[in-house]
């Protein structure tokens, strides 16, 4: 049987794997064992598996197998982040990146599709262009590659990934199933036993999306605002023009609704000189975000070629988060890591087979303002079109 035929098990959640067993006449308590070595041994041999059967195993090569995205390339910080350039189904390779926080946290941007399906002004990976979503083998398969990096886990409580941000290239919610399958898997004490505090998705703020989290998923959630008005977000986050700012808070206010006590929704600004970190900007965002539940991750630009923004000094940024503290709100400034290796935030690019033509246009005529962004709605009803089965 080719290889193209067979179920790979990587992606799939306990539910699934259980329906998977069941398929096969084989009793469902197999799926915490298989789930068990994947995950937390980090295992793709069948043959390694020694409390499986013989006669299991051989069926189990027959018909299954565990496949993660192909390492291309890896590249370490000087400050201790890891990069991975990762060939998925297709040809084209995306990037993921682990960055240690401190001591005991490390956290893991994941990528939910070849490329990105926006185009948000300030972002690299938007000018590449989009191909198609990634499958929850794909997007899973990077917790897998980066924990195996460090080797199995011994115990619960050696986990060399502690914390994944849905951040990386792409917008995880115009890849709704294979994302929420993939969080369900970070969640399951059989998976990676994450808590729901510790995996964050980040949103530009598909707004139907949202609402279809609630009673879905209680994660952690991002919203990617970067502007305190709606004249301004549409020019940095053209998505804006579909779901306006009002829209988007007041489907988060819903969403947090349904969480428990003392959780909040993150707003992810990235200052970029001269165009939103001005004192009437600070000022109107002070006003937009009065009486929502949120802290601010302000995030200094990160530089990348054909593209003319530029970051903040110092002094800019500091006074832009001293105003914000004044009014109350939690802040933090994002430290700039893996910059030297190109994996900042708004720089993971990838390779891209790009299916929107975007990437030729930005390189023929270098930064176009006000680029037609990709219908939301048909986007995210599109099945993923090019991918195979996970």
């Amino acid at each position: 049987m080719s290889t193209q035929t067979k179920t790979n098990l990587l992606g799939l959640t306990k539910s699934q794997m259980e329906a998977f067993f069941d398929s096969i006449g084989e009793k469902r308590f197999r799926a915490t064992q298989l789930m068990k070595w994947i995950h937390h041994y980090g295992v793709d041999d069948f043959d390694e598996m020694s409390n499986l059967s013989k006669v299991l195993r051989a069926k189990l090569k027959e018909i299954a197998e565990v496949r993660g995205p192909e390492v291309v390339y890896k590249d370490f910080s000087e400050d201790g982040t890891r990069k991975w350039v990762l060939k998925v189904e297709g040809g084209s390779c995306i990037e993921t990146v682990l960055i240690p926080m401190d001591d005991k946290r490390r956290t893991l941007c994941v990528s939910s599709q070849v490329g990105c399906s926006l185009d948000c002004s300030f972002c690299s990976t938007g000018k590449q262009g989009f191909q198609r979503n990634l499958t929850p083998a794909e997007i899973i398969g990077q917790v897998w590659v980066a924990q195996r990096s460090y080797g199995p886990r011994t115990d619960s409580a050696n986990r060399p990934v502690t914390n994944v941000v849905m951040m990386g290239m792409g917008e995880p919610l115009m890849n709704f199933e294979p994302v929420m399958d993939s969080m369900e898997l970070m969640l399951d004490d059989w998976g990676y036993g994450l808590s729901k505090r510790r995996v964050t998705l980040s949103t530009s703020g598909v707004v139907p999306a949202i609402e279809k989290m609630i009673g879905r998923t209680d994660v952690a959630l991002a919203i990617s605002l970067h502007a305190p008005n709606d004249e301004l977000r549409n020019e940095l986050v053209p998505i804006n023009r579909k779901y306006p700012i009002k829209q988007l808070l007041d489907v988060c206010n819903r969403y947090l609704d349904t969480l428990g006590d003392n959780r909040s929704i993150t707003i992810e600004y990235t200052l970029i000189a001269g165009i939103n970190d001005q004192p009437e900007h600070v000022r109107q965002l002070i006003k937009l975000l009065r009486g929502f539940d949120c802290k601010i991750n302000l995030i200094p630009f990160n530089p990348f070629p054909n593209n003319d923004y530029r970051r903040p000094s110092r002094n800019a940024i500091m006074r832009f988060q001293n105003a914000l503290i004044d009014a109350n709100y939690v802040v933090t400034v994002r430290s700039t890591r893996g910059d030297d290796i190109d994996a900042a935030c708004g720089q993971l690019v990838g390779q891209v087979m790009d299916k929107t033509r975007r990437s030729a246009k930005y390189a023929d005529q270098g930064e176009i303002e006000n680029a037609q962004i990709i219908d939301a709605v048909q986007i995210h009803d599109t099945p993923n079109s090019g991918s195979t089965p996970a």
